[in-house]
């Protein structure tokens, strides 16, 4: 079915646009009936595209073309029955709601389920909203010179124009972002000739050179065919999602308040609605601004936490790991201590009481220690120390860690006692530090000497 679709549409199309060079006088069959008869099959081919696909983009496609198509079907019947008038506002409005609803369905139709994030999809509109001011002013100023387009006092002459570029920006960014396939390139081509053939026809309309039936108005039904095939398109799913280039977005950013300043000084240049475009654009970059700080903040603190012990607080077996190895060209030693008589107080009071006891221990070994030493919890009863300084400084602070230890803690009124065997080895460059203060610690544990030395 789909096959047979895709193959009459565009048959139907290159006998329209023949049929015109033939005989380019209108004809009701012609510019009625076989016009609306093809954007009508490339809405049926939309309706039943694969269902991978998103429904939502496909749904968004499907309304934005009808609403389009409607538009068309309107202004062609009303060019061959003079009874059939004031229904421009209705045509106009239809077409404005084409933009919108293709706006919301490229992203989504182009992302094959990769979801963006919020810094991503900002930077997506701010290019989008940037460079849509930036060449919708060029069309003002240089495709439209005297403005033209602006002195038409029709807001929707102005809208279609900045519609088409915002279309084909959006495309760009999702080519940019996602990397080129068959099916986001046959959707651009689609959103370029739509595009092309809206400034054509504008520029005609303002000359007064357009004519109703011309072979301009074919460049819609190629568009909207194109669009319709790119549904039935795989789109390849990339490994890793490409962000729009910094300088892009940097670009957009400073024309932005350039364009604003002039406009101020010329107030007359610009109509307002592509001052809002630069307004809202700035409005973007101070969102992404805050974002971009929140996200550095979030990402801080999910780092520091990737390396904290819940429990005490103190760095964790992965921070201390990773200070060895920036460790090994220092003067210093490395201490792994194990709590003595720890395992029958989790067992008589419970674990609510074991881990109080951790953090007392904790913060009686912070105190005790210099304030450039790394204290960090590894797990369980076990702490790990690297202290700087000479190996006596290192013993004499094993010694002083063993005796804050040496007191009870009070916990709800109960004396509790828990001892401590310490390994200490000294960085000597023999290297295997941690192996080496690991079996001192067992056999300080095990022969009950408090501290041993590697």
């Amino acid at each position: 079915m789909s096959r047979l679709i895709r193959a009459c549409a565009p048959a139907l199309l290159g006998l329209h646009i023949a049929w015109r060079l033939v005989s380019p006088n209108s004809s009701f069959i012609r510019d009625v009936v076989l016009y609306n008869a093809i954007w009508i099959l490339a809405l049926i081919l939309i309706l039943i595209a694969p269902l991978e696909l998103d429904r939502v983009a496909l749904a968004a496609i499907s309304i934005a073309i009808t609403f389009w198509g409607c538009g068309s079907l309107v202004t062609s019947i009303s060019e061959f029955s003079r009874t059939f008038t004031g229904f421009e506002l209705f045509t106009q409005v239809a077409y404005t709601l084409f933009y919108p609803l293709l706006l919301l369905a490229i992203p989504r139709i182009s992302s094959n389920n990769q979801k963006l994030n919020s810094l991503e999809l900002l930077d997506s509109a701010i290019f989008g909203l940037g460079f849509t001011s930036i060449l919708s002013t060029v069309l003002l100023t240089v495709v439209f010179p005297s403005n033209t387009l602006f002195q038409s006092q029709n807001f929707f002459t102005i809208f279609y124009p900045v519609g088409d570029i915002a279309l084909l920006l959006v495309s760009i960014s999702q080519l940019i972002i996602r990397g080129i396939s068959r099916q986001k390139a046959v959707m651009l081509a689609g959103i370029s000739t739509f595009a092309a053939t809206d400034i054509y026809y504008l520029w005609l309309a303002l000359h007064h050179r357009y004519s109703f039936a011309s072979i301009a108005d074919d460049g819609w039904l190629i568009a909207i065919i194109l669009i319709a095939i790119s549904t039935h398109m795989k789109s390849e799913k990339l490994e890793k999602v490409q962000p729009i280039h910094p300088a892009l977005i940097a670009i957009s950013i400073f024309i932005s308040p350039i364009l604003l300043a002039y406009s101020a000084l010329n107030p007359d240049l610009f109509p307002l609605y592509i001052v809002a475009l630069l307004v809202a654009n700035l409005l973007l970059a101070f969102i992404r601004m805050s974002t971009a700080l929140r996200h550095a903040r979030i990402l801080s603190d999910e780092r520091a936490l990737a390396r904290t012990d819940e429990l005490t607080g103190l760095a964790n077996r992965r921070k201390l790991l990773a200070e060895i190895d920036n460790f090994s060209q220092l003067e210093g030693a490395l201490m792994l201590l194990d709590l003595d008589g720890f395992k029958p107080i989790n067992d008589e009071y419970g674990h609510e009481v074991g881990d109080r006891i951790l953090r007392e221990v904790a913060k009686r070994f912070n105190r005790t220690l210099p304030q450039d030493a790394l204290l960090a919890r590894l797990g369980g009863d076990e702490f790990g120390v690297l202290i700087r300084g000479s190996y006596e400084e290192a013993l004499e602070s094993a010694h002083a860690l063993r005796a804050s230890v040496s007191y009870p803690f009070s916990i709800d009124g109960r004396e509790i006692t828990v001892g401590v065997s310490i390994g200490i080895v000294h960085n000597d460059g023999a290297g295997d530090l941690l192996k080496r203060a690991d079996a001192a610690m067992y056999r300080a544990k095990h022969l009950g000497m408090g501290v041993a030395q590697s």
